[in-house]
């Protein structure tokens, strides 16, 4: 015993190797003894028990028994309230092995999106994580990205909820019904391939940022790289979507962005970068701050041709915005002309639940500083265009997409009818205006709370709106739902008669050590059992459409087969 407190307590030497609540990060450890690291061997060498445990001297030279060192971070004594002990205990091997300990398993995160549901917003609160990122063998990954099933389509129109009957199409056959669908915006990019490759003019996204605050925390050491590789996923499929004289405008902010300018001159090409805007949203911070302040975001231009683009010029310079330079990099002088009140705040613009007088004296003053400002190449859409209502003094929607900002973009890289995608629509605003300017939408949102905003907003417009069929992903939220253990093996029970699990799990040893897995945390028994599930079968996948096992309705089976264009 007393070699594994001396391991521990090397540890606990170094901040890397602890978490927030006071506990070893096994899996770090494990991640770095796996690739030599040579800060972990250095801590290891410092101790001279663990030198002579770990180590053999050959010719002066200390030689690392990296084999021994992870059999013994993984043996059942390691560290007894460890989740790995249990972990090994069920099983989670191929052929004998443990997933870490295969020599063709790599480091991936298609599945983070069980987690951070595709379309999560800045705005939502913060919420703990349940589950975690798995390192997975590339021949698991099967399935996952193939077209899934549609299930509850309806029509939407001035009239209200219309029954689903088909999808219009122009004579190219090509669908030209604005879209809303409702699932996993990786899963759902992928499913939009066969029938809108190559079709869309403009993409705009405004994906989370990796702030430590929107939702988007990981429990492991690989923040950033686990974000990018989540962007990288979907920014591949994305482009495959975009016409050949199509851009793409990804929002971002200090960050990422820089790491993000890398990943998209990678996917994109470095030569098809077309420009960085900097949009300016605020004014000046707090005289406390210890600290430069920070009050911009930064868009990336990237076209899918180096030869050829849209951009509609005498478009974006617009008389009603607000903005220091822009693409002629002169002052606008057009303010005081579609601006009441002091000649700068626009007459339908004011906080919801705020005396409207108090609001405008306050973004007066916004709008002076801004005034003081010469030769940035700067958009200048402060804060009150964030919470613009619309022109509809009945419905305002908080959201971190000005109106004037998409319209511009929109009337720039695009013309009247093409195609604009948004795969986190957040609250809509990318859809709205489009439809306001006689776009098409194509809007993909996971979270149901935005899914009711979207659906509230949109009540006069006219979209198809519809879900990727669920399978094991009603687990996974049904897992994330629960408030204790006892609904957690009530989880269970359903799993082990309706769900897929993974192939490598022995259910027999998951059900005889079932009185371990209580005494482990709620978040650890969380854990647990999404591991369990098969991501493969997140969602139903096409090729089972008439597979009784998966249930799908005629409804199901109707809607599908329209979108996909399938006969029979």
């Amino acid at each position: 015993m007393k070699l594994y407190q001396t391991l521990e307590n090397q540890f606990r030497k170094e901040p890397n190797y602890i978490s927030d609540n006071g506990d070893i990060k096994k899996w770090v450890v494990l991640s770095k003894a796996q690739n030599l690291d040579e800060e972990l061997i250095e801590l290891l060498l410092e101790d001279p028990d663990l030198k002579e445990k770990f180590f053999i001297k050959v010719k002066e030279v200390f030689v690392f028994k990296q084999s021994l060192f992870i059999q013994f971070l993984e043996q059942k004594n390691y560290l007894n309230d460890s989740y790995t002990q249990f972990k090994n205990k069920v099983g989670l091997t191929v052929d004998g092995q443990y997933l870490k300990q295969r020599n063709e398993v790599a480091l991936v995160w298609p599945f983070k999106d069980c987690i951070l549901e595709g379309g999560q917003s800045r705005e939502e609160d913060r919420r703990e994580e349940i589950f975690f990122n798995e390192t997975l063998a590339q021949d698991e990954i099967t399935e996952l990205l193939d077209p899934k099933v549609m299930t509850n389509a309806k029509r939407f129109n001035a009239n209200g909820e219309q029954g689903f009957d088909h999808f219009n199409r122009n004579e190219n056959g090509t669908i030209t019904d604005n879209l809303i669908i409702k699932g996993n915006n990786l899963l759902a990019l992928h499913s939009l391939k066969k029938e809108f490759a190559g079709k869309v003019k403009l993409i705009y996204i405004d994906p989370p940022y990796n702030t430590g605050n929107d939702g988007f925390k990981y429990n492991d050491s690989f923040n950033h790289s686990t974000w990018l590789t989540f962007m990288k996923n979907r920014l591949e499929i994305a482009k495959t979507l975009l016409s050949e004289d199509g851009s793409i405008l990804v929002q971002a902010d200090w960050n990422e962005i820089h790491y993000l300018k890398i990943l998209l001159d990678s996917i994109f090409n470095r030569e098809n970068f077309r420009n960085e805007i900097i949009w300016a949203y605020h004014g000046p911070g707090s005289p406390k701050m210890k600290q430069y302040n920070r009050k911009h975001d930064n868009i990336l231009w990237y076209s899918k041709s180096s030869s050829k683009w849209i951009f509609n010029g005498d478009e974006v310079r617009m008389s009603s915005e607000v903005h220091v330079g822009g693409f002629n990099n002169e002052m606008s002088a057009d303010i005081s002309s579609d601006y009441t009140n002091k000649g700068k705040i626009p007459e339908d613009w004011w906080e919801m639940g705020r005396d409207k007088e108090e609001f405008v004296e306050e973004m007066s003053k916004l709008y002076d500083e801004y005034d003081k400002i010469k030769d940035k190449n700067w958009w200048k859409m402060a804060v009150a265009a964030r919470i613009r209502i619309d022109g509809k003094k009945r419905s305002g929607y908080l959201t971190e997409k000005p109106y004037k900002l998409i319209e511009r973009f929109i009337k720039a890289h695009t013309n009247k009818n093409d195609i604009i995608l948004d795969f986190f629509a957040g609250s809509g605003t990318t859809g709205y205006v489009a439809n306001n300017l006689k776009r098409q939408f194509i809007l993909v949102e996971q979270l149901e709370n935005t899914q009711t905003i979207i659906k509230n907003r949109f009540e006069e417009l006219n979209y198809v709106y519809f879900e990727l069929k669920k399978y094991n992903q009603t687990f996974l939220e049904k897992i994330e739902e629960a408030e204790d253990a006892k609904q957690l093996l009530s989880v269970w029970e359903e799993m082990k008669e309706k769900s897929f699990l993974n192939y490598n799990i022995d259910l027999k040893k998951q059900e005889q050590h079932l009185e371990d897995f209580k005494i482990l945390s709620l978040r650890e028994q969380k854990r647990h059992l999404c591991e369990l599930l098969d991501k493969n079968q997140l969602y139903v996948n096409l090729s089972s459409l008439h597979d009784a096992g998966f249930e799908c309705t005629a409804e199901e089976q109707k809607v599908t087969k329209e979108f996909y264009r399938i006969k029979n």
